[in-house]
């Protein structure tokens, strides 16, 4: 799911990000940087996150890895990329954006 906040309202998106309680995360085989949310001790499930500048706007790009991808013949991944867990979760992101904005005036 994808949320989209004008640039003024995101100063910082690490910042945001941090408060929302996600971490910055760098692939190790892709190197794509992205932000990541567990949801237990362990690695999975997690909410995963990529942060994309369009000039006036930012984008966050959401969704549930429920496990680690098994490549093989056919990539799977075990994600949820809509749903009611999703929809909370932006809204959550939503009030965190909101806090900090809030904060900074």
């Amino acid at each position: 799911m994808k949320l989209t906040f004008p640039r003024a309202a995101i100063s910082n998106v690490v910042n945001v990000l941090r408060r929302a309680g996600y971490s910055p995360f760098v692939d190790p085989k892709s190197h794509e940087s992205s932000y990541v949310l567990r949801l237990t001790k362990g690695f999975y499930p997690r909410f995963h996150l990529y942060a994309t500048d369009r000039g006036e706007n930012i984008t966050f790009d959401v969704h549930l890895d429920q496990k680690q991808p098994s490549y093989g013949e056919g990539h799977m991944h075990a994600g949820e990329y809509d749903g009611p867990t999703i929809e909370k979760e932006c809204a959550r992101i939503e009030r965190a954006v909101s806090t900090v904005l809030f904060e900074e005036m």
